[in-house]
């Protein structure tokens, strides 16, 4: 390699340069009230507008700022220049362009910002999973950052899809209290005609290892999962749970999540959208208008509803936090999920794994929310992004063409009728479909913890309704260690896996889906169990007990376990509570008050520290969601309270030195 290898071929063209240029042509739309009255950087803005081309004589209609998460680089035809990291900000240009057009059309002038966003799927098992919450505080600060960048907008589109793209841009958009501010939801991908869905093929590596799977299978397999170039998952992790949480807060509009990426319906989303902004601004409707508390708990009840990730456990409290709004509490999460029926069978809670495609044509969220009418769990007198009440939406949808359409186009397309995968709550109850989380206590986890109790295997559950599993813990320092056991046959039928310092201070809280994933699809993962202050995709399913706290590198008991430790784990999925306590070992066995006490004077696990790999940034990140209430109040950053403390350590310190 020399330089002579990088400055080859050159095209002669190169050394064609102008030195200046003529500029746009026409004036600017200005009023000696404007250059008397504005400031300088609103009368320049008009020349950067002009300066890219716009018309100088448009310049002056309504400016609505639309942010999206597009990641990757696309020619023309939809082919690859440059990849992105996942489905789900691929395709996402596309319908920002179509509500950019919409603006226009109406006389606006849109402007557009971009911040990208990771994937889950991609970085699982990696150092990359020690960035992935993280992300979501940092791109909610850049994005709150570009909207105050552009003081002239009047309006602000959010478009976006994924695991984290999605929260952070709801939890930007629910700060901007004054502003008018919608979400587009950048929809589902299409699951393949023939193979398996995105959540299950992430366990070909498990299943290959454990014999259940050949190498030409995992290929084909792996090579198809994703059928369609852009949206979400196709199953109701994460990606899914945000969009129907979007909609169910009253962010977006009514039945826009989950839409197939890419097709026309998706495209009029964005257009019905950008038109819903510019009607918010003329209305005087802002964000504060839309998010308030009882949107808050009307979204809490949407989650319970469709059987939602755990993950929003996280994200629901930052948006209500940014919001100004009321932090939902522990016990106001167990009390939701106790009075409302999961209503909706999709992948990965079932019992039939339909594809949330499926969901979208039977009805999607305003659907679910008809059922939850008639059983007065919604509030309806909450605002929309409509301009409209959440009633007055659902009597729209009740009686539109547009209900009836999808719901007879399912039918035609896949022979599945609407209300198998949307079901009243007597033919929920009929099959078995059981409310979805459920929060243990114990003295593994004296803070709390977090199950999606909905799915668990039902053949692993007594009659009466209750998961119980005791069995001998198998302590894990790190994922890495866990996943290469499971893979090299040391994980059986009965063990109760215990992974340790998977928290905010170890990884950043990283998401062990190749663990959930490799019990799910293993054929004896089902009576395997699995503990850990980490947390879990939201495809994830079974006996797995995460958010455990206090996490064991503050010195929580998880910390404290060894091998061969007795752990008792309960878990009423009717009556949703459930407790995980240590119970003794082989050579004596303890209440779960004896357990307390041993546990308390023990030391931590020898091999217990920080991921020698964990980046500054997710250090610093996670010192200050601490300081801020920690997981429970959904990782946020707490201004008054960081202050605080900072201002308390910075006296300490001066008084330290001063003694």
């Amino acid at each position: 390699m020399s330089i002579n290898t990088i400055f080859t071929d050159v095209d002669a063209s190169i050394y064609d340069i102008q030195t200046h240029a003529e500029g746009p042509r026409g004036s600017l739309p200005l009023t000696p009230e404007m250059l008397m009255d504005s400031p300088s950087g609103n009368i320049f803005g008009l020349t950067l507008n002009a300066g890219m081309g716009w018309d100088p004589n448009k310049l002056l209609g309504t400016e609505v700022l639309i942010l999206g998460t597009q990641g990757g680089i696309r020619d023309h035809d939809g082919a690859p220049i440059a990849l992105g990291y996942h489905t789900g900000h691929w395709e996402i240009g596309l319908q920002m362009k179509a509500a950019a057009e919409e603006i226009s059309r109406h006389g606006g002038v849109p402007f557009a910002g971009y911040v990208s966003d990771p994937c889950d799927g991609r970085s699982q098992g990696t150092t990359g999973m020690f960035d992935s919450l993280p992300y979501r505080n940092d791109a909610a600060v850049v994005f709150r950052r570009l909207i105050r960048s552009l003081p002239t907008r009047k309006a602000v589109i959010g478009v976006a899809t994924c695991d984290k793209g999605l929260p952070a841009m709801m939890i930007a958009l629910a700060a901007m209290h004054d502003l008018p501010t919608i979400i587009v939801p950048g929809g589902a991908t299409l699951p393949p005609t023939q193979g398996e869905d995105a959540g299950k093929v992430q366990t070909i590596g498990a299943r290959f290892a454990n014999h259940e799977l050949t190498l030409e299978e995992a290929a084909e397999l792996g090579c198809r999962a994703c059928a369609s170039p852009g949206g979400g998952c196709q199953f109701l992790g994460t990606a899914g749970t945000s969009q129907v949480v979007a909609e169910g807060l009253g962010l977006a509009l009514p039945h826009s999540a989950l839409a197939p990426s890419g097709q026309a319906v998706w495209f009029e989303i964005a257009r019905q959208s950008a038109r819903a902004a510019l009607v918010m601004g003329r209305k005087g409707l802002a964000t504060k208008d839309i998010i308030t508390d009882k949107a808050i708990e009307n979204a809490m009840v949407i989650h319970a509803a469709f059987g939602g990730s755990t993950n929003l456990l996280l994200h629901i409290p930052a948006i209500a936090h940014a919001a100004g709004c009321h932090i939902p509490t522990v016990d106001e999460w167990a009390a939701i999920n106790r009075r409302v029926p999961r209503l909706v069978s999709v992948l990965p809670n079932g019992p039939v794994y339909h594809p949330t495609v499926r969901a979208f044509l039977a009805g999607g969220v305003p659907e679910v929310m008809l059922h939850l009418r008639r059983l007065g769990l919604l509030h309806e007198d909450a605002l929309t992004v409509t301009g409209e009440t959440l009633g007055a939406n659902l009597d729209w949808w009740e009686a539109s063409p547009r209900r009836a359409l999808f719901r007879e186009r399912l039918q035609q397309l896949d022979g599945v009728h609407p209300d198998e995968v949307i079901m009243s709550p007597r033919q929920a109850k009929e099959r078995g479909l059981t409310s979805t989380i459920t929060f243990p206590t114990g003295n593994i986890a004296p803070e709390g913890s977090v199950i999606k109790s909905t799915a668990i295997d039902p053949s692993v559950v007594g009659a009466d309704g209750v998961y119980r599993h005791t069995g001998k813990a198998r302590v894990f320092t790190a994922e890495s260690d866990a996943i290469k056991a499971i893979k090299q046959g040391h994980i059986h039928a009965g063990d109760m896996m215990v992974v340790i310092g998977g928290g905010p201070s170890g990884t950043g809280m990283e998401e062990t889906y190749q663990l959930t994933s490799a019990l799910k699809h293993l054929s004896y993962g089902k009576h395997v169990s699995l503990l850990t202050d980490a947390r879990f995709s939201g495809v994830s399913t079974g006996a797995c007990v995460g958010h455990i706290g206090p996490e064991a590198l503050v010195g929580g008991p998880i910390g404290k376990l060894r091998d061969g430790d007795i752990i008792e784990m309960i878990v009423d999925r009717d009556r949703l509570v459930g407790s995980i306590n240590f119970i003794g070992t082989d050579s004596a066995t303890l209440s779960p008050g004896e357990g307390a006490a041993v546990l308390a004077q023990r030391p931590s696990h020898p091999g217990l520290r920080p991921h020698p790999q964990l980046p500054d940034d997710t250090r610093l990140w996670a010192a200050l969601q601490a300081v801020s209430g920690g997981t429970w109040r959904g990782c946020v950053y707490d201004a008054d309270r960081i202050i605080a403390v900072l201002d308390a350590g910075v006296k300490a310190l001066a008084e330290k030195t001063h003694n």
